[in-house]
């Protein structure tokens, strides 16, 4: 055991399960040349040939010796991968790892976290946040509340709530502008822009009747949660996203002083799950708990 060459035994089964050095390669993701190179070096450890080696033949043909190896090893190393995964399975069954923008981890789901907990404190919930969409970066996340246009390729996509863009500002520069109730006001306010398209000026513009006014100046920030925090210290008017402001809009910190203008994002945040990944019990009863608050949000309960 203590010598046993394991990298070489790995190679030689991947070629005796796929029938080729090339396909071994592209299964273990490593050059042909890499498997060509283990191969010989089980060869030459055991002291006989795995692979009979006939001239101008390209397809392999192994001899008796590296047909019992190659077996053995494949049987064996897929024993070994069913009981590491058993056990991984067994430790990590109650975890569950989700992936969303810092902006909605901070104003949306955390909020949340204590309704979770007490309804599943046999789960350990994990959050982990990053702008963009990568499961292979997101820490080995088992879901991700992405918000923009889905679906997306290879991913299992739910849609999980719709949004409303509406602008806000802080009450003492609400005060200080005379105290507008009239969306033609906004167009001699500093504006605040979120660098989600989405949520752009524009894009709330567009589905404002009988308004019609150049909202490209004012400073960018790069998250919901930046913009929001800027007109909460009254540098300007945001435009907010209804679900992400909700608790500054009942603490005060901001306020909504014209209404009646939202414009709706219809799906606006999706649910996402890698395609074809078994989904834990776990990670079945947190798809269904983030369903039933936005459920009870739509019903407003």
């Amino acid at each position: 055991m203590k010598n046993l060459p394991l990298n070489a035994l790995r190679a030689f089964a991947a070629v005796y399960e796929t029938g080729g050095i090339r396909p071994a390669a592209r299964l273990l993701e490593i050059t042909h040349s890499s498997i060509s190179k283990h191969v010989q070096e089980l060869e030459a450890w055991i002291g006989v040939p795995l692979i009979d080696r006939e001239q101008g033949v390209r397809t392999i043909k192994f001899s008796p010796q590296g047909e019992d190896i190659g077996r053995v090893a494949l049987e064996n190393l897929n024993d070994m991968a069913s009981a590491v995964e058993a056990v991984r399975e067994s430790r990590q069954g109650n975890a569950v790892t989700i992936s969303t923008t810092p902006s909605f981890a901070a104003r949306w789901l955390l909020p949340r976290l204590q309704d979770f907990n007490a309804t599943f404190p046999w789960i350990e919930l994990s959050i982990v946040v990053d702008q963009k969409l990568n499961f292979a970066a997101d820490h080995g996340a088992d879901l991700a509340i992405r918000m923009g246009q889905g679906p997306w390729d290879g991913l299992e996509c739910t849609p999980l709530m719709d949004e409303q863009l509406f602008p806000v500002m802080s009450t003492s520069l609400w005060l200080k502008v005379g105290r507008p109730t009239e969306l033609s006001a906004l167009e001699g306010l500093p504006l605040l822009h979120d660098r989600d398209p989405q949520a752009s000026w524009q894009r709330w513009l567009s589905e404002q009747d009988g308004l019609d006014f150049d909202t490209r100046s004012g400073p960018r920030f790069a998250s919901s949660d930046l913009v929001l925090r800027a007109a909460v210290q009254g540098l300007g008017v945001a435009l907010a996203r209804g679900r992400l402001v909700e608790d500054d809009l009942a603490t005060g910190l901001l306020i909504k002083p014209f209404e009646g203008n939202e414009a709706m994002l219809s799906q606006a945040y999706w649910l996402l799950h890698p395609k074809g990944k078994k989904k834990s019990i776990a990670i079945t009863k947190v798809i269904e708990w983030l369903n039933m608050m936005s459920e009870q949000e739509l019903h407003g309960s």
